[in-house]
């Protein structure tokens, strides 16, 4: 990574490097908008960029109000306050400034403030789901971790406050009008973070190359995303002021999430389900599955996964280029960033088993999982992780 910003559009208009931050008001100004609001999580809030920013907004002539009404896995209850304080504000612009909780919740808003009905009235692939035909306020965004990838992508996550179950809302209406990508903005990260949302960007480069259907353009780019976030992962975690490690990072997610436009695995519905039942931070429960998951995988996979495999060992350059010697540097790479081995070392009680398994069955990913995965497979897979 060098220091010059980038500018390129794939799929949305992406300014990437350090510093890039500072050219988010110019941005805002030549969309027309006056008055923005920042969509920001808690922990951000209290950050000291997250004051600064809002000083260069002011200075560049713009009326920003901050909403910070996001923590945890994101809920329609936040969705709603959020829309509140839009209106509020007189806002007619939004800015996502966080992880992917207050970016997918900066996604929502921007949906609900013109448009009629709940949130979940719009999910994806629900029948007599209402259309995104109203005016979406711009929308910018400014990532401050590297896991989700959300600020190019096209949906939101949002989960329901009472059922804790995740719903998709989908639209390439909900991409960002332009992303300001600044490693800088990560190197407050704490190590257990970086870790858990690098396991994130690698999961979704791996499954989004393994997963079922042809399309190269995403392979190439997962396989890219896989060999950035293996050799800067670890160096992140240890050096959170490595600035080149946070960039590499950070490019590993957006191209994460851009590849899994293919679509993702058994270890999303895992992870998923887990972020139901036990409200497991998503990159975490993504890192504590990944090798249980893909070890199911090859297991049953044919001559093809194998080949997959392989690819994704060469590309890493590892002495023995199979599923074997790529599932023995995942564990690997789990223990050197620290984590956890297993279910049971992350705390997970064996009780939540059967519902684990049940939610995962519902899950949308695991169909374009490579080898089909029925309630008997989850069974296995979820066993084998708590150890």
């Amino acid at each position: 990574m060098s220091n010059a910003i980038s500018r390129f559009s794939f799929p949305t208009l992406i300014h990437f490097g350090p510093g890039a931050r500072k050219l988010a008001p110019a941005s805002l100004t030549a969309s027309g908008a006056k008055r923005p609001l920042v969509v920001t999580d808690r922990g951000v809030a209290a950050l000291p960029l997250h004051a600064a920013f809002l000083s260069e907004l002011g200075a560049a002539g713009l009326a920003a109000a901050s909403f910070s009404g996001v923590f945890g896995n994101p809920v329609v209850s936040q969705v709603s306050a959020g829309v509140e304080a839009f209106r509020a504000h007189g806002a007619d612009a939004i800015v996502g400034l966080g992880g992917g909780a207050a970016l997918d919740v900066a996604k929502a808003i921007a949906l609900m403030v013109h448009h009629p009905g709940h949130l979940f009235d719009y999910e994806d692939d629900k029948p007599g789901a209402l259309p995104f035909d109203q005016p979406i306020p711009t929308l910018i965004a400014l990532p401050t971790t590297s896991g989700t990838g959300s600020e190019v992508g096209r949906s939101a996550v949002v989960s329901d406050d009472t059922t804790h179950v995740k719903k998709i809302i989908f639209s390439p209406r909900l991409l960002a009008k332009a992303v300001f990508a600044d490693p800088e903005l990560t190197l407050e990260l704490p190590a257990s973070v970086t870790a858990s949302t690098g396991l994130d960007a690698l999961t979704h480069n791996v499954e989004a190359y393994l997963a079922k259907g042809y399309h190269p353009l995403c392979d190439g780019i997962a396989l890219e995303g896989l060999r950035l976030a293996a050799k800067s992962l670890e160096a992140a975690v240890k050096n959170g002021a490595d600035l080149a490690a946070r960039g590499d990072m950070m490019m590993s997610s957006m191209m994460g999430a851009i590849a899994f436009q293919k679509g993702l695995g058994v270890t999303h519905s895992c992870a998923h389900a887990l972020g139901t039942v036990v409200d497991m931070h998503h990159g975490l429960a993504n890192g504590v599955m990944i090798d249980f998951a893909l070890g199911d995988n090859a297991k049953r996979g044919g001559p093809a996964l194998a080949e997959r495999f392989e690819t994704m060992a060469r590309t890493l350059r590892l002495s023995e280029p199979t599923a074997a010697g790529f599932l023995s540097w995942l564990s690997e790479l789990k223990a050197k960033v620290g984590i956890p081995k297993n279910l049971s070392a992350a705390g997970v009680s064996r009780e939540h088993k059967a519902r684990l398994v049940e939610l995962s069955v519902a899950d949308g990913c695991h169909p374009n999982n490579p080898v089909p995965c029925a309630a008997a497979d989850f069974e296995r897979i979820f066993s084998e992780a708590f150890g």
